[in-house]
């Protein structure tokens, strides 16, 4: 009976994620009000009512999909969860991701942009969703700079909380430009020219 049940619970994982690609390549190609229910299901090889059962709401579905960007981008920069890196590594994962965002994810990006425009109101459905992840992007990078002047790699007297915030409205504002203009916009040479600049800002 175990591995039964294992089974199904396997064929259940293999279905959700069926779901949240055929979301991400919809919403990528069509905008998130612009697409259906239905067509993800179809799209999925299931019925609306099971998309439903899996993630309670079209909303649901949407935060599915941010959570599993974010997933793939920790796992394909091969970084645990709960990684405490120093400020070298650090910087080399975000000008990595830029890498890997330019190449190939510039429609989930889009979408993340698109969706973080639309929930600026409080209220709105990903207000919460966006602002907490907001917090805990510039929590991980206070940490990282505090941890650069503990270990001596950055000079003291370092303000860790504003250091994550101008960093976080880097990330925030270039993908914005990038996605704009990416004509004109490099968006892994911008990453290397201002982590290269910070560091040499915080060099001891």
């Amino acid at each position: 009976m175990a591995g039964v049940k294992g089974q199904v619970q396997q064929r259940g994982v293999e279905r959700r994620r069926a779901m949240v690609d055929a979301a991400i390549e919809l919403f990528a190609r069509q905008g998130v009000r612009g697409t259906g229910v239905a067509a993800i299901a179809e799209r999925a090889g299931a019925t609306p009512s099971a998309l439903i059962h899996h993630f309670g709401s079209k909303d649901g579905l949407v935060r599915a999909v941010l959570e599993e960007a974010d997933r793939r981008a920790l796992q394909r920069l091969s970084v645990p969860a709960d990684a405490e890196p120093t400020l070298d590594q650090a910087f080399d994962w975000l000008v990595r991701d830029a890498e890997h965002t330019a190449a190939t994810e510039g429609r989930l990006a889009a979408l993340h942009t698109t969706l973080t425009a639309e929930n600026l109101q409080p209220g709105s459905v990903l207000h919460t969703w966006f602002r907490d992840r907001g917090r805990a992007l510039r929590a991980h990078l206070a940490a990282v700079f505090t941890r650069a002047v503990a270990d001596g790699s950055a000079r003291p007297g370092l303000d860790p909380a504003l250091l994550a915030a101008e960093t976080a409205a880097f990330l925030e504002g270039v993908h914005l430009l990038w996605l704009l203009d990416p004509e004109q916009v490099d968006l892994t040479a911008l990453h290397r020219s201002y982590f290269e600049g910070l560091a040499a800002r915080l060099k001891p």
